[in-house]
């Protein structure tokens, strides 16, 4: 499964009195998402796999799915990002994450998270690539010791749902509780995901 999602910032969330609005929270919602060069005003935008156009903005898969959670469960967005900047072309795009896994590469990261202790509840979101994690989660994963907290992973994807990345996650974070009530969304419904997201956090006891 080829990448299919697109890029954010890092990003804080405020509500409407402009405080934050997760400020007493022990959520992380930490997500990797990828670049892909398309016209978010047209067409290709609103028909792409990678973007979700919601109000005139382009927003990636995995960074729709993270706001959704956050708006409903609370917590702490955080992009994971990394130092070297991806192709914004897909082809490209596409070949340089390939040799990464065939590498086993460990891309540098620029943005971290600096208080990890303060969390008990870490939703994980990535997209599914070719089975398997994109290699920034590896690199994200191999960084902090998430030992005693549970990690709840979610994904857009290309028809293969999680693959084994729970198991790999579990793997990697041993001394985690890696849930198995994760959430899978196709790529191409991830734009009216909305109510399913909602509905799978309440199932889960986890509305804010």
């Amino acid at each position: 499964m080829s990448p299919v999602d697109s890029t954010p910032k890092s990003e804080s969330s405020t509500d409407s009195s402009g405080q934050s609005a997760t400020k007493s929270s022990n959520i992380l919602i930490a997500y990797f998402t990828m670049p892909e060069d398309v016209n978010t005003t047209g067409v290709d935008a609103i028909a792409s796999a990678s973007i979700v156009v919601k109000v005139g903005k382009a927003l990636g898969n995995t960074q729709y799915m993270a706001q959704v959670i956050q708006q409903t469960a609370g917590g702490d967005l955080f992009s994971i990002e990394t130092v070297q900047q991806y192709p914004l072309d897909h082809d490209p795009l596409v070949d340089q994450a390939a040799a990464e896994q065939k590498n086993n590469a460990r891309p540098k990261l620029a943005t971290h998270v600096e208080n990890m202790e303060n969390y008990d509840v870490i939703f994980l979101g990535y997209p599914n690539w070719w089975g398997d994690l994109p290699m920034p989660l590896y690199t994200f994963l191999e960084e902090y010791d998430l030992s005693g907290k549970t990690i709840i992973p979610f994904c857009p994807h290309g028809g293969s749902g999680f693959s084994r990345t729970v198991s790999t996650i579990a793997e990697m974070q041993p001394k985690a509780t890696v849930s198995n009530e994760g959430l899978t969304v196709s790529r191409n419904n991830v734009a009216y995901s909305e109510a399913d997201v909602k509905a799978w956090l309440k199932d889960m006891g986890m509305l804010k």
